[in-house]
């Protein structure tokens, strides 16, 4: 590797606040926020809108769209006899 190219690669905590939820990683993203970890040390903090624990597909919570009643607006809608 060349040197003085790459981004510093460093631990840094990622935190969901909607989920209460944050993990320890590493990661060439930076913050000017910290916070202290479990470990004592203080790591940069990058704040996420969603993460797996938030996210409905790995929380179960999903929801079924009625995929048929779209289909059949579109089918009355553009499914013209041919002429």
């Amino acid at each position: 590797m060349k040197k003085g190219i790459h981004p510093r690669y460093e631990a840094v905590v990622y935190r969901d606040a909607s989920a209460n939820y944050a993990f320890l990683t590493r990661s060439t993203a930076t913050s000017d926020k910290t916070i202290a970890w479990e470990d004592g040390h203080e790591y940069p903090v990058i704040d996420v809108e969603i993460s797996a624990a938030s996210h409905p597909f790995y929380t179960g919570q999903t929801r079924v769209v009625d995929t048929a009643g779209r289909v059949e607006r579109f089918r009355r809608r553009y499914n013209k006899e041919s002429q």
